[in-house]
This record gives C-alpha cells, structure tokens and sequence, in this order.
C-alpha cells in the first residue's frame, strides 16, 4: 500500500509543476485574483512562486484534490482568501553573514543552507518582517555575530515571531547557541523601543549542530512568555513551540466546516483524536455533549487544558496517550463514541490508527486533512471498511504554495 502511494505521489507532483505555466509578474499589490511580483521567486523555497493567478492557482488545487479523492465522493470546491496576502502568523528566519561579514536575514534557499536576504515577504506577517530587520540592525549596534554552521563560532541563530491575529498580541523568540547574551536588557529595551507593540520576548537556547530551529531550553527576557489568540470564539494559549495554524482567517473556515459536517445536536460523545492543544475538541465542545481529546505530546495536552481551563469548558477531558490505543482502549470498554475529529499530520493515519478507528465504530468521521494524496490512501482504507464519503470540500489554508487543506465527512455503512 505504501510503495503504491509513493508512486502516486510523484505524478501528481509531476503533473503539478508542468500546469504551473508562468505569467509576467506585475509590480505592486493588486486583487487577489492577479499575481504580484517577488523579488526571491524560485530562490528562496517559502513558495512555489507567484506564477499563476490566485484565481488559477485555486482551479488548479480543485483540480488536484479532485484527482487524488474524487472517486471516493463530492467535493464542493476551494475556498479561497479573499486577500491572500500577509496571511502567515509565524514568521522565521535565519541569520547569518554575505561575503563580506554583513550581518544578512531571511531564509534558506529551496534544497539548500545557503541564506536568500528578505527585508520582506508577501506571505508574512508585515509587523514581524518589520522586527526582524530591526533585530538585524540591532545586532550590528550590539556587535553580536551571527551563528556559523560551519565554523560552530558566533551566537545569533534565528527569530521566530508569533502574531494574535485577533488580539494584536506579538511573541519575538530569539534562537542562540549559547544562553549567555551580551547586553541582554539593553538589547531588549532598544528592540521594545523600536516596536513597543510586542508583548513578550523569549530567548531559546539552541547549541546542537541539527536544522531543528528551537531548542530546548528557554528563557522569558520580557512578558509573559506566551501570546493568546481568538479562533471561533475561542481563546489561546500559543508559546514559542506550540502548534497553532499559520492561517487564522482560514482556520476559522476549516474548523467551521468541520464542525458543520460532525452536524452535532448536543448530545454526541465527541472523540478529537491528534488533539494538538485542543483546538477542534474546543471548538465542538459548545454543540457536544461531552469531548474527549487525545494527544501523544505531553506539552500539547498541557497546554490544551490551559486552553479549556481559560474558556471554561467543563464538558472536555484530555488525555496523554497515543490515539490509536487509546480507541481500542474505549472499545473493549464498550464506550461509544459518536463522532470522531481526525487531524493527522501530512504523513496521514496508519493502518495501526485505522483499524482501532474501525475498531471503535463510530456513525461518523470527520477528516481533516493537509495532504490530499495521503487522504486519499486512507480514504480507500476506510471505504473497504464499511464507511462511506458524504462530502467534503478544500480549503487554502497556504495561498501561493501547492498546499491543499480538506476536510471530509464519512459515515458508517
């Protein structure tokens, strides 16, 4: 089954790049039905490039979901942004030194550890490109060198910069290989001066020789530690490692299909299996009876009762386990379980995951999915296993990269 996916999954990325015909990029911010154009296009890997019109680029994601999944039922189409631009609320990048010792920032070149400059990004928040130039002028003031890879000598590795969408809130997480930092509140009182809307700063200590960007250990310089922000009506707790979609506005179209589709009355046990921090669960808890959440990352399941805690959800209950026996778990139990919330990674479920689903016997299953080729794998799975596709529908969630979000309602046979 795998090596058959593998195969599938190099034609469609295949048929993916020869539709791609590029188009005269146009200079300056215009509809989002005309592309704009990038000074990095093709170098630095964020996107696939501003080649198509958003418009086009839409067709063309309806095109491969519908390739991949539409034999297994219907798909209402994409929905797309209507300003696809700016969209990310987690921005990263690298520093390091151009050829002649000045300090440079942006991100890596597609395939590569060479550093593509970026002052700017179409995709990026506008607020955190604007700090982190202010970062990079600022460690020229400090005389602080950025890491080398090679050499294993300087301090500054990356930022990484989280924005509340909602609540204007702004996490600047400062990635080092060493803890020690020179001048470290005078650092951050000039950064705080320069950009007095940020409300915390985080110095993650990262000393391996891996291309994982934060380490383990962190220090709060500034605030909390951590930013909060609304989604459906729901507030959150996001720290620097945490999982929170890139998207807001999008997410809020995601999660709200998929709780259309669970079509909960209020009485259902609700099961969100790969919890996360409680996202789903939390939102679905207002028209469910009762919602458990399940999670294999202990940070994660920390943070999700945080979350709950802070909305003062009392009809849900998360635990630390992995899901797929946690599901065989209930069924020896005999406890039935309703609806079944699924968010797996871009890997998809495996056979393990899907066999205690069907296991488990829930009347439906609500798929989210953030790689068509693998839904499509577990899509065949679930289909030879008495549930069947009611509908489903895309979602951008990644405007101008080749990423396509679904979700999808099955239902026992």
């Amino acid at each position: 089954m795998e090596k058959e996916f593998r195969k599938k999954e190099v034609r469609n990325k295949e048929v993916w790049n020869r539709e791609a015909k590029p188009v005269a990029a146009q200079k300056g911010k215009v509809s989002g039905t005309v592309q704009i154009g990038c000074p990095v296009t093709g170098k630095c890997g964020g996107c696939q490039g501003f080649k198509d019109s958003y418009e086009k680029q839409l067709q063309k994601k309806e095109k491969f979901l519908k390739d991949c999944c539409g034999s297994f039922g219907k798909f209402e189409g994409m929905i797309g942004m209507v300003d696809p631009y700016h969209y990310r609320n987690k921005v990263h990048a690298v520093f390091g030194e151009d050829g002649r010792h000045n300090i440079i920032s942006g991100t890596y070149e597609e395939k590569s550890h060479r550093i593509v400059p970026v002052d700017a990004c179409l995709l990026d928040d506008e607020k955190a490109d604007a700090i982190i130039v202010s970062i990079r002028k600022l460690l020229k003031s400090f005389k602080i060198r950025p890491y080398n890879e090679d050499t294993g000598y300087g301090l500054f590795r990356h930022v990484l910069i989280r924005t509340g969408r909602h609540t204007g809130q702004i996490m600047v997480v400062l990635v080092l290989a060493s803890p020690v930092m020179p001048s470290k509140s005078n650092f951050v009182k000039a950064l705080r001066k320069e950009h007095p809307e940020i409300t915390t700063i985080v110095l993650n200590v990262n000393n391996r020789g891996t291309s994982m960007v934060l380490g383990e250990k962190e220090h709060v310089l500034y605030g909390k530690g951590y930013i909060e922000d609304v989604l459906c009506g729901k507030r959150f707790r996001i720290s620097a490692k945490s999982f929170y979609q890139v998207n807001p506005l999008q997410t809020e179209k995601l999660y709200g299909k998929a709780v259309e589709f669970a079509a909960l009355t209020g009485k259902e046990m609700v099961l969100d299996a790969y919890c996360g921090t409680g996202t789903i669960g939390l939102i679905a808890s207002d028209k469910a009876g009762e919602v458990i959440g399940v999670e294999l990352n202990g940070a994660a399941v920390r943070d999700a009762k945080i979350n709950a805690k802070a909305n003062q959800v009392n009809n849900i209950s998360f635990y630390e386990k992995d899901a797929g026996q946690f599901m065989v778990q209930l069924a020896e139990q005999h406890v039935k379980v309703d609806v079944v919330f699924m968010d797996p990674p871009r890997a998809g479920s495996d056979e393990a995951f899907l066999s205690s689903l069907v296991k488990l016997s829930p009347k439906r299953v609500v798929y989210v999915s953030c790689n068509p080729e693998t839904l499509a794998r577990d899509l065949r799975y679930l289909t030879k296993k008495g549930y069947r596709m009611e509908k489903g529908v895309g979602v951008d969630m990644f405007p101008w990269t080749e990423h396509v979000e679904t979700v999808v309602l099955l239902s026992k046979c």
